[in-house]
């Protein structure tokens, strides 16, 4: 069996390469433990000075989590409940929390495509992070897409972009760009793709704190070939502030019905084709998210997410859009008028107990 995730230490770097090319570098459980155990080693190991994690093709760094296992595992019985789904987003989750604390640096060459699970692994640790992103790298946090909502600490890091863009990017699971990524803060350094193979040499050649800082001097010289006037985000920036900052998903489409803007219709049409259940408990999510640290955000996502597969919205998307591809979900409800407040205060009540959350030791 092909080991999906090569492991190196060069001149006091240590090296992660994602090597899963079949998948897009989806991640499986095998994949998180082995990334658990590597950043709990190399943590403690004084002859690592810094990480570096890329993937062994340009296509992806990660696509995220592997949905085609969710599916297998979560139309079997007990439905929403199977240990492996359990575990699988336990130890996701917590990874994502380690990270987010990890003390050393940890730089991240996003070349091409980064969603879901692989935000998840590059969004925490603001002190210690450094994300380089190029010309082929498209990002997002597609889960509503498939009956979803955005997780892996996505209630954390969306509700904090610039203004309603978060809002906009969960509800929407739409795709960005570099450009898009480092106006909204999802992203640190541009580099084009020809001059990664340069970075990855001078990464090599640079140890301790300095890392980051070459890194970003590196990329100052490409700077101007991906400014804030490149970004799609910013240009719509007013209208995506007018248009998401309302409480409601109903206010929010009646809103963007009265815009006849190209972005704004769009936008619309994009909406009207998600769950709108799984955007109702978004929003709630983020408003939510926007007030709680990293740990309670993956406390409470870790609650949302047994009830997204109790609820089976997801095993509904996933089947639409993964498994039979007919890209015809039927979402329940089908109509947004249709969706109750309970239905949605429930992805919030406690699955467990306090004290046996399975994230409770995170603080």
């Amino acid at each position: 069996m092909i080991n999906p995730i090569q492991l190196r230490v060069l001149n006091a770097i240590g090296w992660i390469t994602l090597d899963r090319p079949q998948a897009l570098n989806a991640l499986s459980l095998e994949m998180v433990r082995t990334l658990a155990a590597i950043f709990r080693t190399w943590q403690s190991d004084d002859a690592v000075t810094a990480l570096l994690i890329d993937s062994s093709h340009g296509k992806a760094f990660c696509a995220g989590a592997d949905i085609r296992f969710f599916h297998q595992v979560g139309t079997q019985p007990p439905q929403g409940g199977s240990a492996a789904l359990e575990d699988f987003f336990t130890e996701e989750y917590a990874l994502n929390h380690f990270i987010h604390f990890f003390p050393k640096p940890v730089i991240t060459l996003l070349d091409g495509i980064v969603m879901g699970g692989g935000m998840g692994l590059v969004q925490s640790g603001p002190q210690s992070r450094m994300r380089v992103v190029t010309e082929r790298t498209k990002m997002a946090m597609p889960e509503v897409k498939i009956g979803l909502f955005p997780d892996v600490g996505g209630t954390y890091f969306l509700s904090r972009s610039p203004g309603s863009i978060g809002t906009y990017l969960g509800l929407t699971g739409n795709v960005i760009d570099a450009a898009d990524a480092l106006y909204c803060g999802l992203a640190d350094v541009f580099i084009p793709s020809p001059k990664i193979d340069a970075l990855r040499t001078l990464i090599l050649h640079t140890q301790g704190q300095e890392v980051r800082s070459a890194v970003r001097e590196f990329g100052a010289a490409f700077a101007p070939e991906c400014a804030a006037s490149h970004s799609e985000l910013a240009r719509h920036q007013s209208t995506i502030d007018r248009h998401f900052g309302f409480a409601t998903v109903a206010e929010i489409l009646s809103s963007l019905a009265t815009d006849s803007s190209a972005f704004a219709q769009r936008t619309l049409g994009v909406m009207q084709q998600r769950s709108p259940l799984m955007q109702c408990v978004t929003l709630e999510a983020l408003r939510r998210g926007a007030e709680l640290n990293l740990a309670a955000c993956l406390r409470m996502e870790r609650t949302m997410v047994r009830r997204a597969f109790e609820h089976a919205e997801v095993l509904e998307g996933i089947r639409a859009v993964v498994i039979d591809k007919d890209q015809r979900p039927a979402w329940n409800p089908p109509h947004l008028q249709d969706v109750k407040a309970a239905t949605i205060a429930h992805f919030f009540e406690p699955a467990w107990p306090v004290h046996a959350h399975p994230l409770r030791e995170l603080v």
